[in-house]
């Protein structure tokens, strides 16, 4: 009988209608488990943000190896870092490749930096870029590595060498170096990290 009896939905002193019990629960239950499934749903989402570091779609750094305090660009969509330089050239020293160049950011840098060569990138040209006559469609870029501090995180990154000054930002963060910061970017946020605040005798993360 309880089953049958009509339960009266009421918003303030208006009735609304009667609703069987048994409906009631039932729909109850609905929502119940509506609910259950949209949590779980979002356990994936809450579990992939855990652990990442905020960050701005432009950032602070320190480059601790060349003493340089810029602001750099986060790009997701670029796979690699790059860092504005001019004059690049390779040489030997003790029988290793070296990279000599110049930072092309302003006219305060005159001073040439040397510093071992990880390897060498081949970035894919834009269709613009390309020319039929060197038959190559990409460009060949040294990288070296530097220690790079945002907000308190310290990383060894790779940064390939090409000329940006004709770009905003002389420094540019792309995902491979994104991932060593455990970096997750929201793109409505600048400068989020806030000035550089690594201790110069912390080792990078490995």
């Amino acid at each position: 009988m309880g089953g049958l009896l009509d339960s009266k939905i009421k918003v303030g002193h208006t009735v609304l209608q009667h609703v069987p019990i048994r409906m009631l629960c039932s729909k109850l239950m609905t929502i119940k488990n509506a609910l259950f499934l949209l949590f779980v749903t979002l356990i994936p989402s809450i579990s992939h943000a855990a652990g990442k570091n905020i960050y701005g779609l432009n950032e602070y750094v320190k480059v601790f190896d060349l003493n340089l305090d810029l602001a750099a660009k986060l790009d997701t969509g670029a796979k690699t870092a790059s860092l504005s330089a001019r004059d690049i050239t390779r040489f030997k020293r003790n029988g290793e490749t070296w990279v000599r160049f110049n930072l092309a950011i302003d006219a305060s840098h005159t001073s040439s930096i040397e510093r071992p060569l990880a390897r060498i990138s081949k970035i894919k040209r834009r269709a613009g870029d390309y020319d039929p006559e060197e038959d190559k469609t990409y460009t060949a870029r040294p990288v070296i590595e530097l220690d790079v501090c945002m907000g308190n995180n310290l990383q060894t990154i790779e940064v390939n060498l090409t000329d940006r000054s004709a770009f905003e930002y002389p420094l540019l963060i792309g995902s491979e170096a994104l991932k060593r910061f455990s970096a997750l970017v929201d793109p409505s946020l600048t400068y989020a990290s806030g000035k550089p605040a690594c201790s110069i005798d912390v080792t990078p993360a490995e």
